[in-house]
């Protein structure tokens, strides 16, 4: 296969199908948090090791697409998005998968007990910024038709609702975290302090879904600017 028809196979007339695939695959590992999480809190570790597992995949198939992208990405594009652009977001979406992966990984790999009194705040909070990484989603397929219709017209105007509804939706995952912090510290002396600090950690990672979330918004509005 000649690198012009490798080029032809993975991009076809323009980058951004790819691109979409790429975020397709994140938002599937994302799409199995809450199950996890729900095995975790039943202390049911094997159904939570099949789980991760899924997530695992996932994560290696959005990263082999992620290699994919880069490796046979035009130097120049006859578009009106730029290649660091292009390259700069599939990068903010490869980390949605990634850190999904890392926050199931460490709360498996210690098996790690989350206090029932804060069983439900913690799934209201990943699914609140699970949410986020949907809409962001929902904001990175519309950009075939914003090229289709050169970044014009009332297609503009519906992407820039989409990322105003993914705003408002990190601010909801930014009070869920605050209420959560807030009821964790009230117990924490209770707990074991090595484990106080995983569960910080395992919050705040969750919350950086959402922020990375936000980031490919913010990066498709710029696009909008351009």
């Amino acid at each position: 296969m000649t690198l012009s028809n490798s080029i032809s196979n993975i991009f076809g007339v323009s980058p951004v199908k790819p691109l979409q695939n790429h975020m397709a695959e994140a938002i599937k590992c994302v799409g199995h948090l809450e199950d996890f999480l729900n095995a975790a809190f039943e202390d049911d570790w094997n159904a939570a090791s099949e789980i991760f597992e899924k997530i695992r995949v996932d994560e290696q198939s959005a990263d082999k697409l992620k290699k994919q992208f880069r490796m046979h990405m035009p130097k120049s594009l006859f578009m009106p998005v730029s290649r660091g652009d292009l390259l700069s977001i599939i990068t903010q979406q490869d980390n949605i998968a990634n850190l999904t992966k890392d926050i199931c990984g460490i709360i498996l790999g210690r098996q790690m007990a989350i206090p029932k009194q804060l069983q439900a705040d913690f799934i209201g909070f990943a699914d609140c910024s699970a949410e986020t990484c949907r809409k962001a989603h929902g904001a990175i397929n519309e950009l075939d038709e914003l090229l289709e219709t050169g970044f014009a017209g009332s297609e503009v105007k519906f992407v820039q609702k989409l990322i105003r509804e993914l705003a408002a939706q990190e601010q909801k995952v930014d009070k869920k975290e605050q209420k959560l912090r807030k009821k964790l510290f009230n117990i924490e002396a209770d707990l074991s302090p090595i484990d106080v600090i995983f569960m910080y950690n395992i919050i705040e990672q969750i919350g950086g879904l959402a922020d990375t979330a936000e980031l490919i918004g913010n990066q498709v509005e710029l696009l909008l600017a351009k």
